[in-house]
């Protein structure tokens, strides 16, 4: 399968960082495009997270919001992970920016089309859950029997019962709007301390972590006045905790380079960065006020 280009990859992965809210009329041509194109091939997919709960609560796209989720389940409704390439050549036939990777809990399909992002995961089941980011366990229940809503002018699938997956996934006050900066906060208390992920993810993070240390992402936290704080702890959602040395360097074992929610506590601060790409051997410094990760070269 033919995968970003460096500048394919630059644009989406900028569009990402951004976190700009959405075009809303481009979001919608862009999301009726890619419904005719997931109809003519037979292809299943519900609206999931942001795009579900906006489509349930608003019958409208979340002003903020600054993507649009999609998703399916491999095995459910006649999906196979032989199906999924010749869709996304499609979409790049039709002028979108997309690819596929593959992860041990689900085929990840970015789909862009300037200044639109939309994500498709194809889930994999696993212990009757599939997982949702950043590491949120949702009964493969709520996907068997899908249930139609009317949205944006046409008919798309939700997870089934739509209440009860939004107040999984975003707690009992689902129906209450909040802004970004707030809600990732419903989000993240919902999820359990420490590993959740499948036993592959696990594996590899203990692997790792004990026999190949040389792999670690490496972050450097620094405070205001840009000395090194070495009482830093980091949250990975899903994967666990990490405290810095004395130098204020904290090492993060990832399974591999993804998008992942940090929550960074040093005395009197805390950060939470919810949309944070880390690579394994990847070096980064953490300043208060920034956005994002600054990546570098060496520490």
């Amino acid at each position: 399968m033919e995968k970003f280009t460096p500048d394919e990859k630059a644009v989406h992965d900028q569009l990402v960082a951004q976190l700009a809210p959405l075009d809303i009329p481009k979001s919608i041509r862009v999301l009726l495009e890619i419904k005719e194109v997931m109809d003519e091939a037979g292809i299943t997919f519900f609206l999931r997270q942001g795009t579900c709960l906006g489509a349930v609560r608003d019958k409208a796209f979340i002003p903020w919001d600054d993507d649009i989720d999609i998703g399916s389940v491999l095995g459910l409704h006649g999906l196979s992970e032989e199906k999924i390439e010749p869709v996304v050549r499609t979409f790049r036939e039709r002028g979108f920016i997309t690819t596929l990777e593959h992860t041990d809990d689900f085929v990840y399909v970015p789909i862009v089309k300037p200044p639109v992002t939309v994500d498709w995961e194809c889930y994999r089941v696993v212990d009757d859950t599939v997982f949702m980011y950043p590491a949120s366990r949702i009964p493969v229940r709520f996907f068997a029997e899908l249930k139609k809503v009317d949205f944006i002018g046409g008919e798309f699938y939700v997870p089934n019962p739509p209440e009860e997956y939004l107040e999984t996934k975003y707690g009992p006050e689902w129906h209450v709007p909040k802004p970004a900066g707030v809600y990732e906060k419903d989000v993240i208390s919902l999820i359990p301390d420490g590993p959740v992920y499948g036993r592959a993810q696990r594996l590899k993070q203990a692997i790792t972590r004990r026999l190949l240390p040389w792999r670690a992402a490496t972050i450097m936290v620094l405070d205001e006045r840009g000395q090194p704080m070495s009482d830093t702890r980091i949250s990975v959602v899903g994967l666990g905790t990490f405290r810095a040395n004395k130098q204020g360097i904290v090492k993060l074992y990832v399974p591999y380079e993804f998008w992942y929610a940090l929550i960074i506590k040093f005395s009197g601060h805390e950060r939470t960065l919810f949309v944070e790409k880390v690579e394994p051997t990847g070096k980064y410094i953490y300043r208060p006020g920034e956005e994002h990760l600054q990546a570098v070269s060496d520490l």
